[in-house]
């Protein structure tokens, strides 16, 4: 992707794109080379989570609580975290490559019914498309996200015909979010209290089970 530089605007600096991400052919270009080009190292695990509004990802705060989160409970070498959204779908290892780090957009202020249906429908073509491209890199496969990213995700899976092995936050737990309703957004943030706890305590349950497995297949 070296030949793809982010454009400048009058005054020097980097412009943002700002247009749906999704519809922008920096994006399909980005996601062909991902999918054709790109050597993706292969894992025990990989941890699917959502874009942000912040770039580069990692520096975004709900990012920083998340990877808190999975640090606490996993090794680095176990894992490998993979960002989608309006993005597309991307490694995290490449956040700051064009035009990963130079948009800025948020699906959830769209009431258009026609660009959410294309973003579903996009978007669950290149989950798929990465989830089947990378079907023997990962042994285990964990989501964490709400709302239309899940959605699109759940599609995506089920179009590769790849599984995952866990989706957080449970519907159980989003459902009481809902009720409780005192959020900005419906099924609320994935940095709330409620939604990092239960993943915290789902993923140890999850990395002792699979810690059990290994244990026993190394004794046999």
């Amino acid at each position: 992707m070296s030949d793809q530089k982010a454009p400048e605007a009058e005054d020097g600096r980097r412009a943002l794109l700002t247009d749906p991400p999704f519809y922008l052919p920096e994006f399909e270009k980005s996601y062909r080379y991902i999918i054709d080009e790109y050597e993706v190292v292969p894992r025990n695990i990989a941890i699917f989570m959502p874009c942000a509004i912040r770039k580069p990802y990692s520096a975004s705060p709900s990012h920083q609580l998340i990877r808190s989160v999975i640090g606490q409970v996993l090794k680095p070498e176990q894992y490998h975290l993979v960002i989608f959204g309006t993005c597309g779908i991307v490694p995290a290892e490449l956040e700051t490559m064009y035009p990963y780090a130079h948009y800025q957009y948020m699906l959830g202020k769209c009431k258009d019914k026609k660009v959410l249906d294309d973003f579903l429908r996009i978007e669950t073509a290149r989950v798929a498309g990465y989830l089947s491209k990378t079907r023997h890199l990962y042994t285990y496969r964990i989501a964490y996200c709400i709302g239309l990213f899940r959605e699109a995700l759940v599609r995506g899976s089920e179009e590769a015909g790849v599984p995952f092995d866990m989706i957080l936050p449970s519907r159980d737990m989003i459902d009481k979010v809902i009720e409780e309703g005192d959020c900005i957004f419906e099924e609320g943030s994935l940095s709330m209290d409620e939604y990092l706890g239960e993943f915290c305590d789902r993923l140890i349950l999850f990395r002792n089970e699979i810690d059990k497995k290994s244990a026993l297949q190394k004794r046999t």
